[in-house]
């Protein structure tokens, strides 16, 4: 199944990143959306607490305070989780993430190793955990899916990567 074409103002660098690697390039201003995102959960709380008072004494407000900051930290880390997939996609700035991109694959393709890493799965696994996780970040209101499969459909083309541009022939 190919990649659905999408025109973006920033080059594509990844249609479907590996779970690790969003992580690996989130910027600071993720991370600060994160936190401000689990802060925001028990402060919320904490205000309408005092908005409109309950009849529940300061002790008995500590399980709901952990439980909105739990649901802080996670809404916080799917913002974040989405905000570093927008810049793989190309969707807003992301020289930063290119650069970083361009440097860590050209290393692996000089020292002759997969790009995207090695896997026992059949093409057909492969092919199918792609379908399903591909621009998967945009339904994280519904369902929270990442893409934790190693699979070579990344909607790019990976002979930039190779010195001269000449991609070595694989041996199977």
């Amino acid at each position: 199944m190919p990649i659905k074409e999408v025109t973006t103002p920033y080059p594509l660098i990844d249609a479907d990143p590996h779970f690790e690697r969003v992580l690996r390039y989130m910027r600071a201003s993720d991370v600060a959306c994160m936190a401000g995102g689990t802060a925001l959960g028990p402060a919320l709380l904490l205000a309408w607490e005092k908005a409109d008072p309950s009849v529940a004494m300061r002790k008995q407000l500590g399980p709901a305070l952990r439980l909105s900051g739990f649901i802080g930290f996670t809404a916080g880390f799917l913002y974040a989780y989405q905000r570093s997939s927008l810049r793989f996609w190309g969707w807003t700035e992301n020289k930063r993430e290119e650069e970083k991109d361009f440097a860590e694959l050209s290393k692996l393709a000089r020292e002759g190793k997969p790009l995207y890493g090695t896997t026992s799965e059949s093409l057909h696994n492969q092919g199918a955990a792609f379908r399903n996780s591909v621009f998967s970040q945009l339904k994280f209101g519904s369902v929270p899916w990442f893409n934790f499969a190693t699979h070579p459909y990344h909607g790019v083309d990976t002979s930039k990567y190779y010195e001269g541009g000449v991609k070595p022939t694989e041996t199977k």
